[in-house]
């Protein structure tokens, strides 16, 4: 029988390590200055990049900065480098809010720095009333990888949650959109050809006790297995 597949979390939150745990991985928390990214890279199987702080606009290029932004520049350096480490290596890779953007900047995309003030519409992304709060539908992109992964209706659309102020601007190439929300904000991205490399702008992991999106983790953490030598 191969073992639980070593899932790598950075900055961890209780729902990220629960989701991993009750899809079958077994979730390692790694930091700068303890877990340099070539020894996380080559010990574990997967790398889980979890939600977070705003992007610095400096590592896709643009020199303003708006005026909402909190930024962490340890962690941008750390997750970026773990983001293309995990691509280069074809490491299985999942992304959520602040983390789908941090791949897609690792990956040469761009974000908008804040959606409110750059494309206003009348869909509300950060809604903050409870962490499982349905902000939104999304519509899924027939035939992705992500809709063979996740419970969706008849126009291949279902609810999520939201709380982000940042979205992804321009794709990184190589990726192709796998969900949107109404308002035409990307709200998934995932890596052609990789064996498994997806990110979403919702929070999955709120939901790990209802189970609503446990099969997207069981999907990563399936992808993440090794066989028993």
């Amino acid at each position: 029988m191969s073992r639980a597949p070593i899932i790598a979390v950075a900055w961890p939150k209780d729902d990220y390590l629960s989701s991993i745990e009750r899809a079958g991985g077994q979730a390692r928390i790694v930091e700068p200055g303890r877990d340099a990214v070539a020894t996380v890279l080559a010990e574990c199987d997967g790398i889980l990049l979890t939600g977070g702080a705003d992007v610095d606009p400096a590592h896709y290029g643009d020199a303003d900065r708006h005026h909402t932004l909190s930024l962490e520049p340890e962690r941008d350096t750390y997750e970026l480098e773990l983001a293309r480490g995990a691509m280069a290596a074809d490491i299985p890779l999942l992304a959520i809010c602040r983390g789908v953007q941090v791949l897609n900047v690792a990956a040469g995309g761009t974000l908008y720095q804040d959606l409110p003030s750059q494309t206003p519409s009348a869909t509300n992304h950060r809604v903050t009333h409870s962490t499982s709060h349905i902000a939104h539908p999304v519509s899924v992109t027939t035939g992705s990888r992500l809709e063979g992964l996740v419970s969706v209706s008849d126009t291949n659309e279902m609810p999520v949650n939201s709380r982000h102020h940042q979205a992804i601007r321009s794709v990184a190439p190589g990726f192709v959109v796998s969900a949107v929300a109404p308002d035409g904000v990307i709200e998934g991205i995932e890596r052609d050809g990789a064996t498994f490399c997806l990110g979403v702008q919702w929070h999955p992991e709120n939901f790990w006790v209802s189970g609503e999106f446990h099969s997207l983790f069981h999907g990563f953490v399936e992808a993440a297995r090794r066989p028993a030598p």
